[in-house]
Protein backbone atom coordinates (compact mmCIF):
# COMPACT_ATOMS: atom_id res chain seq x y z
CA UNK A 1 0.00 0.00 0.00
CA UNK A 2 2.63 2.35 1.22
CA UNK A 3 4.57 1.88 -2.10
CA UNK A 4 1.48 2.09 -4.82
CA UNK A 5 0.84 5.84 -2.44
CA UNK A 6 4.61 6.56 -3.15
CA UNK A 7 3.87 6.02 -7.12
CA UNK A 8 0.73 8.36 -6.70
CA UNK A 9 2.50 10.87 -4.64
CA UNK A 10 5.61 10.98 -7.71
CA UNK A 11 2.92 11.58 -10.62
CA UNK A 12 1.25 14.14 -8.80
CA UNK A 13 4.48 15.64 -8.11
CA UNK A 14 5.71 15.04 -11.29
CA UNK A 15 2.50 16.47 -13.66
CA UNK A 16 3.52 19.66 -11.14
CA UNK A 17 7.11 20.57 -11.04
CA UNK A 18 7.75 19.10 -15.26
CA UNK A 19 4.54 21.05 -16.48
CA UNK A 20 4.32 23.64 -13.51
CA UNK A 21 5.58 27.18 -15.92
CA UNK A 22 2.41 26.18 -18.45
CA UNK A 23 0.35 24.78 -15.71
CA UNK A 24 0.01 28.51 -13.98
CA UNK A 25 -0.26 30.00 -17.13
CA UNK A 26 -3.08 27.88 -17.87
CA UNK A 27 -5.00 28.24 -14.27
CA UNK A 28 -4.40 32.14 -13.63
CA UNK A 29 -5.19 33.35 -17.12
CA UNK A 30 -8.27 31.01 -16.67
CA UNK A 31 -8.87 33.00 -13.33
CA UNK A 32 -8.83 36.56 -15.19
CA UNK A 33 -10.87 35.54 -17.74
CA UNK A 34 -13.78 34.95 -15.42
CA UNK A 35 -13.94 38.64 -14.75
CA UNK A 36 -12.33 39.83 -17.83
CA UNK A 37 -15.49 41.75 -19.06
CA UNK A 38 -15.36 43.38 -15.29
CA UNK A 39 -12.04 44.87 -15.95
CA UNK A 40 -13.09 46.10 -19.31
CA UNK A 41 -15.40 48.08 -17.34
CA UNK A 42 -13.37 49.09 -14.80
CA UNK A 43 -10.38 49.99 -16.93
CA UNK A 44 -12.50 51.30 -20.25
CA UNK A 45 -15.24 53.87 -19.48
CA UNK A 46 -16.42 53.83 -23.31
CA UNK A 47 -17.44 50.12 -21.70
CA UNK A 48 -19.58 51.25 -19.17
CA UNK A 49 -23.59 51.43 -19.50
CA UNK A 50 -26.08 52.35 -16.31
CA UNK A 51 -28.76 49.67 -16.25
CA UNK A 52 -32.02 51.52 -17.16
CA UNK A 53 -35.72 49.65 -17.78
CA UNK A 54 -35.87 50.06 -21.47
CA UNK A 55 -33.36 48.84 -24.12
CA UNK A 56 -33.22 51.29 -27.45
CA UNK A 57 -33.77 50.18 -31.03
CA UNK A 58 -31.67 47.92 -32.62
CA UNK A 59 -32.01 49.87 -35.67
CA UNK A 60 -31.32 53.12 -33.76
CA UNK A 61 -28.15 51.47 -32.39
CA UNK A 62 -27.43 50.34 -36.17
CA UNK A 63 -27.71 54.01 -37.57
CA UNK A 64 -25.99 55.18 -35.34
CA UNK A 65 -22.83 52.94 -35.92
CA UNK A 66 -22.88 53.34 -39.57
CA UNK A 67 -23.17 57.48 -38.87
CA UNK A 68 -19.76 56.96 -36.80
CA UNK A 69 -17.97 54.27 -39.09
CA UNK A 70 -19.66 54.91 -42.58
CA UNK A 71 -16.89 52.67 -44.10
CA UNK A 72 -17.44 49.54 -41.85
CA UNK A 73 -19.53 46.41 -41.51
CA UNK A 74 -20.37 44.97 -38.73
CA UNK A 75 -19.09 41.37 -38.16
CA UNK A 76 -20.61 40.57 -34.95
CA UNK A 77 -22.89 41.85 -32.41
CA UNK A 78 -22.22 40.79 -28.99
CA UNK A 79 -24.75 41.86 -25.68
CA UNK A 80 -23.78 40.44 -22.72
CA UNK A 81 -25.79 38.88 -19.29
CA UNK A 82 -23.86 41.71 -17.54
CA UNK A 83 -26.75 44.81 -17.67
CA UNK A 84 -23.96 47.26 -16.50
CA UNK A 85 -21.86 46.54 -19.93
CA UNK A 86 -22.12 48.20 -23.53
CA UNK A 87 -23.04 45.71 -26.54
CA UNK A 88 -19.41 44.69 -28.46
CA UNK A 89 -20.08 45.58 -32.15
CA UNK A 90 -17.21 43.85 -33.82
CA UNK A 91 -16.01 46.71 -36.58
CA UNK A 92 -14.73 45.39 -39.38
CA UNK A 93 -12.60 47.99 -41.91
CA UNK A 94 -9.78 47.77 -44.29
CA UNK A 95 -9.20 44.42 -43.44
CA UNK A 96 -8.60 44.59 -39.60
CA UNK A 97 -11.60 44.23 -36.84
CA UNK A 98 -11.76 46.54 -34.06
CA UNK A 99 -14.63 46.66 -30.54
CA UNK A 100 -17.10 49.15 -30.73
CA UNK A 101 -18.77 49.81 -27.45
CA UNK A 102 -22.55 50.46 -27.91
CA UNK A 103 -24.64 51.91 -25.08
CA UNK A 104 -27.72 49.37 -25.19
CA UNK A 105 -29.94 51.75 -23.46
CA UNK A 106 -29.53 55.05 -24.91
CA UNK A 107 -28.14 53.20 -28.11
CA UNK A 108 -25.05 56.01 -28.13
CA UNK A 109 -21.76 54.35 -29.43
CA UNK A 110 -19.02 55.40 -26.88
CA UNK A 111 -16.05 54.39 -28.19
CA UNK A 112 -14.03 51.68 -29.89
CA UNK A 113 -10.59 49.53 -28.77
CA UNK A 114 -8.18 47.74 -30.73
CA UNK A 115 -8.37 45.21 -28.11
CA UNK A 116 -10.49 43.90 -25.09
CA UNK A 117 -9.37 42.46 -21.79
CA UNK A 118 -12.38 39.99 -22.77
CA UNK A 119 -10.52 39.10 -25.92
CA UNK A 120 -7.14 38.85 -24.96
CA UNK A 121 -7.51 36.79 -21.92
CA UNK A 122 -9.70 34.41 -23.26
CA UNK A 123 -7.04 33.71 -26.25
CA UNK A 124 -4.79 33.52 -23.78
CA UNK A 125 -6.56 30.89 -21.98
CA UNK A 126 -7.84 29.00 -25.30
CA UNK A 127 -5.15 28.68 -26.94
CA UNK A 128 -1.76 30.78 -25.47
CA UNK A 129 -1.78 32.30 -29.06
CA UNK A 130 -0.58 29.49 -30.91
CA UNK A 131 -2.75 28.77 -33.78
CA UNK A 132 -3.05 25.53 -36.17
CA UNK A 133 -4.89 24.06 -33.12
CA UNK A 134 -1.37 23.15 -31.41
CA UNK A 135 -2.29 25.98 -28.66
CA UNK A 136 -5.99 24.51 -28.14
CA UNK A 137 -5.04 21.46 -27.24
CA UNK A 138 -2.04 22.20 -25.54
CA UNK A 139 -4.51 23.89 -23.13
CA UNK A 140 -6.70 20.99 -23.22
CA UNK A 141 -4.53 18.49 -22.57
CA UNK A 142 -4.37 20.02 -18.80
CA UNK A 143 -7.86 19.02 -18.01
CA UNK A 144 -6.30 15.23 -18.05
CA UNK A 145 -3.09 16.39 -16.17
CA UNK A 146 -5.54 18.36 -13.33
CA UNK A 147 -8.14 15.62 -12.86
CA UNK A 148 -5.15 13.15 -12.36
CA UNK A 149 -3.57 15.54 -10.05
CA UNK A 150 -6.84 15.88 -8.17
CA UNK A 151 -6.99 11.70 -7.90
CA UNK A 152 -3.28 11.35 -6.75
CA UNK A 153 -3.58 13.85 -4.28
CA UNK A 154 -6.58 12.20 -2.76
CA UNK A 155 -5.14 8.94 -2.57
CA UNK A 156 -1.82 9.33 -0.78
CA UNK A 157 -3.05 11.98 1.25
CA UNK A 158 -4.23 10.39 4.28
CA UNK A 159 -7.80 10.97 5.56
CA UNK A 160 -8.24 14.63 3.98
CA UNK A 161 -11.41 15.17 5.06
CA UNK A 162 -10.25 15.78 8.53
CA UNK A 163 -8.06 18.29 7.94
CA UNK A 164 -10.20 20.86 6.05
CA UNK A 165 -9.82 23.67 8.92
CA UNK A 166 -5.88 22.46 9.46
CA UNK A 167 -2.85 25.36 8.96
CA UNK A 168 0.40 24.13 10.35
CA UNK A 169 2.46 27.63 11.29
CA UNK A 170 5.34 28.26 13.33
CA UNK A 171 7.56 25.03 12.52
CA UNK A 172 9.12 26.89 8.98
CA UNK A 173 8.28 27.88 5.36
CA UNK A 174 8.57 24.49 4.02
CA UNK A 175 6.28 22.97 6.81
CA UNK A 176 3.90 26.03 6.00
CA UNK A 177 3.69 26.13 2.48
CA UNK A 178 3.11 22.62 2.69
CA UNK A 179 0.10 22.32 4.90
CA UNK A 180 -1.09 25.50 2.67
CA UNK A 181 -0.60 23.71 -0.10
CA UNK A 182 -3.06 20.69 0.76
CA UNK A 183 -5.47 22.93 2.92
CA UNK A 184 -6.17 25.19 -0.33
CA UNK A 185 -5.98 21.74 -2.73
CA UNK A 186 -8.81 20.06 -0.64
CA UNK A 187 -11.36 23.49 -0.20
CA UNK A 188 -10.91 23.78 -4.11
CA UNK A 189 -11.71 19.92 -4.52
CA UNK A 190 -15.46 20.90 -5.82
CA UNK A 191 -13.89 23.43 -8.68
CA UNK A 192 -10.86 21.13 -9.41
CA UNK A 193 -13.18 18.60 -10.85
CA UNK A 194 -15.18 21.01 -12.03
CA UNK A 195 -12.70 23.29 -14.08
CA UNK A 196 -11.53 19.38 -15.19
CA UNK A 197 -14.99 17.82 -16.57
CA UNK A 198 -16.03 20.83 -18.28
CA UNK A 199 -11.84 21.15 -20.06
CA UNK A 200 -12.05 17.48 -20.83
CA UNK A 201 -15.62 18.17 -22.51
CA UNK A 202 -14.06 21.16 -24.50
CA UNK A 203 -10.87 18.36 -25.95
CA UNK A 204 -13.85 15.68 -26.88
CA UNK A 205 -15.92 18.34 -28.81
CA UNK A 206 -12.91 20.08 -30.38
CA UNK A 207 -11.35 16.63 -31.29
CA UNK A 208 -14.51 15.77 -32.24
CA UNK A 209 -14.60 12.37 -30.37
CA UNK A 210 -17.66 9.98 -31.14
CA UNK A 211 -18.97 12.83 -33.67
CA UNK A 212 -19.50 15.45 -30.75
CA UNK A 213 -18.36 18.26 -32.01
CA UNK A 214 -20.16 18.02 -35.31
CA UNK A 215 -23.39 16.99 -33.20
CA UNK A 216 -22.77 20.17 -30.71
CA UNK A 217 -22.06 22.46 -33.49
CA UNK A 218 -24.52 22.21 -36.40
CA UNK A 219 -23.60 24.39 -39.31
CA UNK A 220 -26.18 27.16 -39.65
CA UNK A 221 -28.34 27.04 -42.48
CA UNK A 222 -28.43 29.12 -45.92
CA UNK A 223 -31.02 30.98 -47.71
CA UNK A 224 -32.52 29.60 -51.48
CA UNK A 225 -33.33 31.94 -54.09
CA UNK A 226 -30.63 34.17 -53.41
CA UNK A 227 -30.17 35.90 -56.90
CA UNK A 228 -34.17 37.06 -55.80
CA UNK A 229 -33.15 38.42 -52.35
CA UNK A 230 -30.39 39.93 -53.55
CA UNK A 231 -32.05 41.70 -56.34
CA UNK A 232 -34.32 43.43 -53.60
CA UNK A 233 -31.19 44.81 -51.35
CA UNK A 234 -29.72 48.38 -52.44
CA UNK A 235 -27.13 47.90 -49.93
CA UNK A 236 -25.01 46.13 -47.28
CA UNK A 237 -27.61 43.62 -45.60
CA UNK A 238 -25.97 44.60 -41.91
CA UNK A 239 -27.21 47.88 -42.92
CA UNK A 240 -30.59 47.26 -45.25
CA UNK A 241 -32.20 44.59 -42.23
CA UNK A 242 -35.05 45.82 -39.79
CA UNK A 243 -33.53 44.32 -36.51
CA UNK A 244 -36.07 45.42 -34.20
CA UNK A 245 -38.53 43.29 -36.95
CA UNK A 246 -36.48 39.95 -36.56
CA UNK A 247 -35.96 40.60 -33.43
CA UNK A 248 -39.63 40.60 -33.01
CA UNK A 249 -39.87 37.35 -35.03
CA UNK A 250 -37.31 35.35 -33.16
CA UNK A 251 -39.17 36.18 -29.72
CA UNK A 252 -42.99 34.82 -31.41
CA UNK A 253 -40.77 31.54 -32.10
CA UNK A 254 -39.27 31.43 -28.53
CA UNK A 255 -41.92 33.62 -26.18
CA UNK A 256 -39.48 33.72 -23.40
CA UNK A 257 -36.11 35.38 -25.68
CA UNK A 258 -34.03 37.73 -24.18
CA UNK A 259 -31.80 38.45 -27.46
CA UNK A 260 -28.65 38.47 -26.99
CA UNK A 261 -25.65 38.25 -29.12
CA UNK A 262 -26.53 38.03 -33.77
CA UNK A 263 -24.32 37.92 -36.50
CA UNK A 264 -25.64 39.56 -39.47
CA UNK A 265 -24.72 37.85 -42.65
CA UNK A 266 -21.71 38.01 -44.05
CA UNK A 267 -22.30 36.64 -47.56
CA UNK A 268 -25.37 36.59 -49.84
CA UNK A 269 -26.31 32.92 -48.77
CA UNK A 270 -25.92 33.49 -44.78
CA UNK A 271 -29.40 33.82 -42.79
CA UNK A 272 -29.39 36.18 -39.82
CA UNK A 273 -28.47 34.32 -36.58
CA UNK A 274 -29.83 35.46 -33.53
CA UNK A 275 -29.28 34.19 -30.05
CA UNK A 276 -30.66 34.60 -26.78
CA UNK A 277 -31.64 33.40 -22.96
CA UNK A 278 -35.11 32.10 -22.35
CA UNK A 279 -36.37 30.81 -19.34
CA UNK A 280 -34.36 27.36 -19.05
CA UNK A 281 -31.38 27.96 -16.35
CA UNK A 282 -27.54 27.44 -16.67
CA UNK A 283 -27.25 27.31 -20.29
CA UNK A 284 -25.40 29.68 -22.65
CA UNK A 285 -27.22 32.31 -25.49
CA UNK A 286 -25.91 29.69 -27.81
CA UNK A 287 -28.41 27.10 -26.49
CA UNK A 288 -31.39 29.42 -28.39
CA UNK A 289 -30.97 29.85 -31.86
CA UNK A 290 -33.19 31.43 -34.20
CA UNK A 291 -32.27 31.70 -38.36
CA UNK A 292 -33.98 34.21 -40.15
CA UNK A 293 -34.02 34.85 -44.14
CA UNK A 294 -32.58 38.36 -44.13
CA UNK A 295 -34.57 39.30 -47.44
CA UNK A 296 -37.71 37.70 -46.51
CA UNK A 297 -37.43 37.83 -42.45
CA UNK A 298 -38.74 34.08 -42.72
CA UNK A 299 -37.64 31.88 -40.00
CA UNK A 300 -35.24 29.26 -41.56
CA UNK A 301 -34.53 26.95 -38.55
CA UNK A 302 -35.39 27.42 -34.92
CA UNK A 303 -33.10 25.64 -32.19
CA UNK A 304 -34.77 25.76 -28.26
CA UNK A 305 -33.02 25.05 -25.84
CA UNK A 306 -36.13 23.41 -24.11
CA UNK A 307 -35.91 21.31 -26.51
CA UNK A 308 -32.48 20.29 -27.73
CA UNK A 309 -30.49 16.91 -27.27
CA UNK A 310 -28.38 15.91 -24.30
CA UNK A 311 -24.82 16.53 -26.36
CA UNK A 312 -25.95 20.22 -26.90
CA UNK A 313 -27.46 20.49 -23.79
CA UNK A 314 -23.97 19.55 -21.94
CA UNK A 315 -21.93 21.37 -24.68
CA UNK A 316 -23.90 25.21 -24.09
CA UNK A 317 -23.57 24.81 -19.97
CA UNK A 318 -19.87 23.93 -20.18
CA UNK A 319 -19.03 27.41 -21.05
CA UNK A 320 -21.21 28.66 -17.90
CA UNK A 321 -20.34 26.56 -15.54
CA UNK A 322 -16.26 26.56 -16.60
CA UNK A 323 -16.27 30.44 -16.43
CA UNK A 324 -18.72 30.73 -13.50
CA UNK A 325 -20.94 33.10 -15.17
CA UNK A 326 -24.40 30.98 -15.11
CA UNK A 327 -25.21 33.16 -12.23
CA UNK A 328 -24.17 36.63 -12.48
CA UNK A 329 -21.43 38.87 -10.49
CA UNK A 330 -21.63 36.89 -7.84
CA UNK A 331 -21.00 33.64 -9.48
CA UNK A 332 -18.07 35.05 -11.48
CA UNK A 333 -16.65 36.53 -8.27
CA UNK A 334 -16.80 33.05 -6.50
CA UNK A 335 -15.37 31.23 -9.53
CA UNK A 336 -12.52 33.94 -9.69
CA UNK A 337 -11.62 33.07 -5.85
CA UNK A 338 -11.80 29.14 -6.58
CA UNK A 339 -9.25 29.99 -9.83
CA UNK A 340 -6.94 31.89 -7.55
CA UNK A 341 -6.71 28.94 -4.75
CA UNK A 342 -5.75 26.42 -7.87
CA UNK A 343 -3.33 28.55 -9.29
CA UNK A 344 -2.01 29.20 -5.77
CA UNK A 345 -2.04 25.21 -5.94
CA UNK A 346 0.39 25.55 -8.58
CA UNK A 347 2.98 27.73 -7.45
CA UNK A 348 3.25 26.45 -3.55
CA UNK A 349 3.68 23.00 -5.18
CA UNK A 350 6.31 24.16 -7.18
CA UNK A 351 8.10 25.83 -3.88
CA UNK A 352 7.61 22.48 -2.12
CA UNK A 353 8.96 19.82 -4.91
CA UNK A 354 11.51 22.68 -5.77
CA UNK A 355 12.95 23.40 -2.45
CA UNK A 356 13.09 19.16 -1.78
CA UNK A 357 14.78 18.74 -5.12
CA UNK A 358 17.07 21.97 -4.47
CA UNK A 359 18.40 20.18 -1.07
CA UNK A 360 18.91 16.56 -2.70
CA UNK A 361 20.86 18.54 -5.84
CA UNK A 362 23.16 20.19 -3.65
CA UNK A 363 23.51 17.22 -1.53
CA UNK A 364 24.33 14.95 -4.81
CA UNK A 365 24.26 16.91 -7.38
CA UNK A 366 20.93 16.00 -9.59
CA UNK A 367 19.19 18.25 -11.31
CA UNK A 368 16.34 19.70 -10.58
CA UNK A 369 14.04 19.71 -13.73
CA UNK A 370 16.67 18.63 -16.41
CA UNK A 371 14.60 18.79 -20.06
CA UNK A 372 11.42 20.22 -18.71
CA UNK A 373 12.44 23.36 -18.11
CA UNK A 374 13.41 23.75 -20.96
CA UNK A 375 10.09 22.81 -22.80
CA UNK A 376 8.37 24.49 -20.39
CA UNK A 377 10.33 27.84 -21.67
CA UNK A 378 10.54 26.50 -24.77
CA UNK A 379 6.62 26.68 -24.98
CA UNK A 380 6.10 29.69 -23.84
CA UNK A 381 8.78 31.17 -25.91
CA UNK A 382 6.63 30.32 -28.75
CA UNK A 383 3.48 31.40 -27.11
CA UNK A 384 5.41 34.57 -26.55
CA UNK A 385 6.26 35.22 -30.25
CA UNK A 386 2.47 34.67 -31.26
CA UNK A 387 1.17 36.72 -28.86
CA UNK A 388 2.93 39.55 -30.25
CA UNK A 389 2.41 38.69 -33.57
CA UNK A 390 -1.14 38.24 -32.98
CA UNK A 391 -1.22 41.59 -31.37
CA UNK A 392 0.54 43.82 -34.04
CA UNK A 393 -0.92 42.15 -37.11
CA UNK A 394 -4.58 40.99 -36.18
CA UNK A 395 -5.34 43.64 -33.41
CA UNK A 396 -3.06 46.31 -34.42
CA UNK A 397 -2.81 47.53 -30.64
CA UNK A 398 -1.18 51.10 -29.74
CA UNK A 399 1.93 51.26 -28.67
CA UNK A 400 0.83 52.18 -25.02
CA UNK A 401 -0.57 48.83 -25.01
CA UNK A 402 2.16 46.94 -25.77
CA UNK A 403 4.11 48.36 -23.40
CA UNK A 404 1.84 47.41 -20.50
CA UNK A 405 1.35 43.95 -21.45
CA UNK A 406 5.49 43.45 -22.05
CA UNK A 407 5.41 44.92 -18.80
CA UNK A 408 2.86 42.56 -17.42
CA UNK A 409 5.13 39.56 -19.22
CA UNK A 410 7.98 40.98 -17.60
CA UNK A 411 6.93 41.28 -13.57
CA UNK A 412 5.43 37.93 -14.18
CA UNK A 413 8.97 36.43 -15.41
CA UNK A 414 10.94 38.61 -12.65
CA UNK A 415 8.89 37.42 -9.58
CA UNK A 416 8.99 33.96 -10.95
CA UNK A 417 13.03 33.96 -11.18
CA UNK A 418 13.31 36.12 -7.63
CA UNK A 419 11.03 33.26 -5.68
CA UNK A 420 11.83 29.99 -7.10
CA UNK A 421 15.69 30.56 -8.00
CA UNK A 422 16.99 33.42 -5.95
CA UNK A 423 14.57 32.90 -3.02
CA UNK A 424 15.00 29.59 -3.06
CA UNK A 425 18.31 29.30 -3.28
CA UNK A 426 19.33 31.39 -0.47
CA UNK A 427 16.77 29.27 1.47
CA UNK A 428 18.75 25.98 0.66
CA UNK A 429 22.08 27.47 1.69
CA UNK A 430 20.72 28.20 4.86
CA UNK A 431 19.12 25.53 5.47
CA UNK A 432 22.86 23.19 4.93
CA UNK A 433 24.82 25.44 6.57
Amino acid sequence: MKVKKKIFFNIHSWIGIRLSILFFIVCFSGTLATLSHEMDWLFNPDARATPQQELASRNTIVANFRNSYPDASIGYWMRTDEPYLCDVIYKKEGGYTSYVFANPYTGEIQGEARLTFQRFFRDLHYFLFIPFQAGHFTVLIFAFLLLTSLITALVFYKKWWRKLFKLETGKGVLVFFRSLHRLAGLWSVPFTLLFSITGIWYFLERANVAGIGVEANPRPPKVKNVSEGISTLKEDPAFSLDYDKALSIAKKEIPQLKAGDLLPPQNPSAVLYLTGKSDVPLVRQRANRVYINPYTYEVVKTQKAREMGTVMWLNDIADPLHFGYWGGLVTKIIWFIAGLGISSLVLTGIWITLKRKAIKRKKNGQKVMGIWRYINWGICAVMLFFMYYFLTERYHISAQSMILISLGWAIFIALGYYIFVYRLNKAVQHLLI
